[in-house]
C-alpha cells in the first residue's frame, strides 16, 4: 500500500507540473482552418504511448491508465530511462469495445522529442504499447472546467454539430476507429482557468494535408 501510495503522489505531482511549468513539450501542430467554436490542426508525425483500458467510466479509465504510463516514464522501462513529462494526457475512446458494450479506452503520453526515434521498452507487466501517429488532420473543441464522464459526450456532440454546419461536414475519418479523445492539459489540482479539448480526427482535400490514417498501434 505504501509503494502505491507513493507512486499516486509521485504522478499527482507530474500532473501539477504539466499545469504550472512552462517548456513542456507536446506533439507539432499547423493550425490550417479556424471556426468561433472549433479548429483544424495539422499534426506531425508522432510516436505515443497508450495504455489500454477497459472500464465503464472515462474518469476512471484516464486514472488507472496513467498510473501505468507514469510508471513507465519514471523508470519502468528496459532502460530505466527516465522520461520528462509532456501534454495533454490524451484519451481516445471507442463506444462499445469494452464489458458490457461499454467504452474502451487508450490513455495516452506523447513521447518527448529525444525519444521519438528510439523509445525505451515498458516492462511487459505495465500492458503498454507504442502507437505510431502519421501526419492527419484533428477538429479540435476547446471546453474548461474538469473533464467528467457528465461533460465529455456532450462537448463532442456540439463538436460534431459545428462541423456538420461548416465546410468541414461529412470529412470526419473512416479510417479511425476511435469516435473521439478528450485531451487535458492541467493538474486535477488546478480549478480555474482549466484548458480541455475535444479531438476528432477529419480527412479533407490532398492540398490540406488531411488525407492519412492518424493513429495506429504497432
Amino acid at each position: 500500500m505504501e509503494k502505491a501510495s507513493l507512486l499516486l503522489v509521485g504522478a499527482l505531482t507530474a500532473l501539477i507540473l504539466l499545469g504550472v511549468c512552462d517548456g513542456i513539450e507536446s506533439p507539432q501542430f499547423t493550425v490550417i482552418h479556424t471556426e468561433s467554436d472549433f479548429e483544424i490542426r495539422l499534426y506531425r508525425d508522432s510516436i505515443w504511448m497508450s495504455a489500454p483500458v477497459e472500464d465503464i467510466s472515462f474518469e476512471k479509465a484516464t486514472k488507472f491508465g496513467f498510473h501505468r504510463l507514469f510508471q513507465y516514464i519514471q523508470g519502468a522501462n528496459m532502460n530505466y530511462s527516465r522520461i520528462q513529462m509532456t501534454k495533454p494526457v490524451l484519451t481516445s475512446i471507442v463506444p462499445g469495445a469494452g464489458p458490457l458494450h461499454s467504452s474502451a479506452y487508450y490513455v495516452r503520453f506523447y513521447l518527448p522529442v529525444k525519444f521519438q526515434e528510439m523509445p525505451p521498452v515498458p516492462l511487459a507487466e505495465l500492458n503498454l504499447k507504442l502507437s505510431s501517429w502519421t501526419s492527419h488532420c484533428v477538429a479540435v473543441r476547446k471546453f474548461s472546467g474538469f473533464a467528467r464522464d457528465s461533460n465529455i459526450v456532450v462537448e463532442a456532440e456540439k463538436l460534431s454539430v459545428s462541423l456538420g454546419r461548416s465546410p468541414w461536414a461529412n470529412s470526419t475519418s473512416s479510417v479511425s476507429k476511435y469516435a473521439y479523445s478528450i485531451a487535458q492539459y492541467d493538474s486535477p489540482f488546478r480549478f480555474i482557468t482549466r484548458v480541455n479539448e475535444v479531438w476528432v480526427d477529419v480527412s479533407g482535400s490532398d492540398s490540406s494535408g488531411c488525407g492519412s490514417k492518424g493513429l495506429a498501434a504497432y
